[in-house]
């Protein structure tokens, strides 16, 4: 690709004399940027790529893309003979530029994208799964890790850069995939991200108070959110599957109408609207839950092996939404046996041990109360207790603090307040913060900073008929200190407390 075709597809304000110097890649990242590389110059969370435009020239860039009118100008001074040209958004210019370089791959998939607090990443999982079932071939894109036409690769980020967006999507249609899965965050919507994707179908999962160090306030957290589904800065999808349970459900519906989108809607209807995709005669069991699939196109009685009230809702909209593109209802209610748990989401450890443990993402005060209760649900009939860890992110919102304290002590009989990823903050001020919230509960708590020491504690008071809830960093690998980042696993080190008691191994 030459460097005129290439600018013919991003809507510029300025451009210097036209060039056909050969275009061998498009980068954000002047580290990344090679000999013949396009450089996009833009703003970032944290810094200003037009501060690298010089490393990028030193790197062999071929033309620079730039939103700086100041940038711009220099170039021609200082670089007259680089291609160059000015836009107005960086993040749109990216991606048009890399929609170009790889071939336009969003032509050849439909779009399944999934935004919400809560449950993106099990409904994204599932969806993909249900896809499957129906012999279709998904790249799937999301907070746990990215499936390629079925391979399974690191994810970086829960919705990428365009660019790395792009590049997997292109990849998937070399591997012949058809469809596109993936979690779509707020940040990435309010950022530009997914910009020239173009979503067929688009899942509301809920909204609940999270993310709010970036947004600030909750009525911008939902604008961020209802840009998937109102054509203002995105076009709007064909079919918005929204969960009628929710708050905002009746704003982003309304949203997605005026815009032009079908809306399908799911839920339990406990809020008294009766959803088009819902479940009936549910019953929950230690197995999973039963229910009946009630909907606009048929009826079915289904056994799932997927545990708690919440993933019969994720289930509900993953079913929905594969409906929308195209999946069959007999079909979809076949699968529905096979579907698997998602990592790090409701992960059971299991060494032998006569009570339960598990490892779950849960990092939002709302997502901390689903989990309690289904946990509360399980020691039902055992008459047993709910233990909970947990710790909030440093770096992060301050306020959800207090709120996930007091959610972890109202559902809980015994916790153990630790770290979660406390980044560059003081681990012992953020503890302090949710303190309050656990105190006001009356709930018996520990605190342990070290999260090793807290794990091996709370798995210590664990007795037969009990379920013991790690909480908040489910599938991550990593902590996240002030010092520096290192290897962590939840699964893992709650597995070596167990085999250290003596279950499953020698004390």
């Amino acid at each position: 690709m030459q460097w005129n075709e290439l600018i013919r597809e991003v809507t510029a304000v300025a451009q210097d004399a036209s060039s056909d110097v050969a275009v061998l890649g498009v980068e954000y990242d002047s580290r990344r940027v090679a000999s013949g590389s396009v450089f996009v110059a833009m703003h970032g969370g944290t810094t200003d790529g037009n501060h690298y435009i010089d490393a990028a020239l030193q790197q062999g860039a071929a033309g620079i893309i730039t939103e700086s009118a100041e940038a711009f100008g220099a170039l021609a001074v200082s670089h007259p003979l680089i291609p160059r040209l000015l836009v107005a958004h960086g993040r749109e210019a990216l991606a048009q530029a890399a929609a170009a370089f790889f071939g336009h791959p969003e032509r050849a998939l439909r779009s399944t994208g999934v935004t919400g607090t809560n449950g993106k990443t099990t409904t994204a999982f599932l969806i993909e799964a249900l896809l499957q079932a129906a012999h279709r071939s998904s790249v799937l894109v999301g907070t746990i890790e990215y499936h390629v036409a079925g391979q399974v690769r690191p994810s970086a980020h829960t919705t990428p850069e365009s660019r790395d967006l792009f590049e997997l999507m292109a990849d998937g249609v070399t591997h012949s995939a058809t469809e596109l899965v993936m979690e779509v965050s707020s940040h990435a919507l309010d950022q530009g991200r997914v910009a020239e994707v173009g979503f067929d179908v688009a899942v509301f999962t809920n909204l609940t108070r999270d993310h709010l160090d970036y947004h600030q306030t909750m009525e911008a957290y939902f604008t961020a959110k209802q840009m998937l589904f109102d054509g203002v800065r995105y076009r709007a999808p064909r079919v918005a599957v929204v969960n009628a349970d929710d708050a905002y459900a009746e704003r982003l519906a309304e949203a997605a109408r005026l815009a032009g989108a079908e809306v399908v809607t799911y839920g339990f209807g406990g809020s008294g609207k009766q959803a088009e995709w819902r479940a009936e005669e549910l019953r929950l069991t230690p197995a999973g839950a039963e229910f009946v699939v009630a909907t606009p196109v048929g009826r079915a009685w289904v056994r799932s092996g997927l545990a708690g009230a919440v993933n019969v809702l994720n289930l509900l909209g993953a079913l929905a939404a594969a409906h929308a593109r195209g999946v069959d209802f007999d079909l979809l209610m076949a699968a529905i046996p096979t579907l698997c748990a998602v990592p790090g989401r409701f992960q059971s450890v299991d060494s032998g041990q006569p009570f339960t443990v598990i490892v779950d993402y849960a990092h939002t005060d709302d997502a901390l109360r689903n989990l309690t209760a289904l946990a509360r649900q399980l020691v039902h009939e055992k008459q047993g207790r709910v233990i909970t860890m947990f710790g909030c992110g440093g770096d992060r919102d301050r306020t959800k603090r207090p709120k996930m304290g007091q959610a972890a002590g109202e559902g809980s009989d015994f916790v153990v307040v630790t770290s979660d990823n406390p980044r560059s903050e003081d681990p012992n001020a953020i503890l302090n913060e949710i303190l309050p919230g656990v105190e006001a509960t009356g709930v018996r708590f520990v605190v342990e900073v070290d999260r090793a020491a807290a794990i091996e504690l709370a798995i210590a008071e664990a007795e037969p008929g009990d379920v013991v809830l790690l909480a908040g960093k489910g599938h991550e690998k990593e902590q996240i200190l002030r010092n520096g980042t290192i290897f962590f696993d939840d699964a893992q080190v709650a597995l070596s407390a167990l085999r250290a008691l003596g279950y499953g191994g020698v004390k």
